[in-house]
């Protein structure tokens, strides 16, 4: 049968050479069957050194994009966050083997890669869009801080509770003395947003989950809003406050910053396997009886 996808890309976890050289026989051997099975194959540059297979093109992560029609990304969900974000605006979808821990994201084992791969693809796989976030900061007039995330945006502090103000829609909500405040998609409810009390959203939902980080007053609990809301965050007392996109950026934030987080206006596409089951996944991962 012939390949739904003609020119495949595979990027390891590309920041981590330690990682790279543990699953170096796990990326060459799936580089070597993609070849052999007649494909394109582009590998990200930092992974590539870590390939043993010649036959395909290097390429940087945000070339990969414009050079692919499916990516495979080998590693844990960390990697995923960090190349679903970067090739946002390609739309190019993306599949995951996971050797990180858990993997909400990473469907794929090592073991049974290429078997489940060959279903992919010959087309039989799901197709899932998942929505991102945009959030800005503006300091004294100024926007400043553009980023995206698929997880969550975070305002926390490191060391004391902070004051921040609340509004949806230019409503106001609240102001609370907290530890902090987690904004996350659907995606993000099984990361940070779980362990702070937060609810675990489908991922079909479109929505916005607020979540509290140990709130002073504890009636405070999480509100989930539509997606196309507008949230503005207002730091009212800073004390050592920061912003964290993904868990994989952080920034310093004053008092009387505002911070607006909003859907952001691409999305990433997910390929799942045919038999893929998003209960399953989190009976497995959350050891669920």
């Amino acid at each position: 049968m012939q390949s739904t996808f003609r020119s495949v890309a595979i990027v390891g976890k590309y920041m981590d050479t330690a990682a790279l050289q543990q699953m170096q026989s796990d990326l060459t051997r799936l580089a070597h069957h993609l070849l052999a099975k007649g494909l394109h194959v582009c590998v990200e540059a930092n992974t590539a050194a870590y390939v043993e297979q010649e036959g395909f093109e290097q390429a940087s992560l945000e070339q990969i994009g414009s050079k692919a029609d499916l990516v495979i990304v080998m590693g844990g969900d960390g990697t995923m966050l960090s190349v679903g974000r970067a090739l946002r605006e390609t739309g190019v979808p993306l599949i995951g083997i996971n050797r990180g821990r858990l993997g909400f994201l990473t469907d794929l084992q090592t073991d049974q890669m290429l078997d489940e791969i060959d279903e992919i693809l010959q087309g039989h796989f799901q197709l899932e869009s998942r929505m991102l976030l945009h959030s800005v900061v503006t300091r004294a007039g100024s926007q400043i801080l553009p980023v995206v995330a698929l997880n969550d945006v975070v305002i926390k502090s490191a060391f004391r509770l902070i004051e921040l103000e609340v509004h949806v829609d230019g409503q106001f909500v609240s102001r609370q003395r907290s530890d902090g405040l987690i904004l996350t998609t659907p995606t993000g409810t099984t990361a940070y947003g779980l362990s702070a009390g937060g609810p675990i959203m489908h991922p079909d939902l479109e929505a916005i989950s607020i979540v509290p980080i140990s709130p002073h007053t504890l009636s405070y609990r999480p509100i989930t809003v539509p997606a196309d809301s507008v949230i503005d965050v207002i730091v009212v007392s800073a004390a050592d406050a920061q912003m964290s996109y993904d868990g994989q950026g952080q920034f310093p934030l004053a008092a009387g910053d505002h911070v607006r987080i909003a859907r952001a206006e691409q999305s990433i596409r997910l390929v799942h396997p045919q038999d893929y089951c998003y209960f399953d996944m989190l009976r497995n991962k959350l050891n669920w009886g």
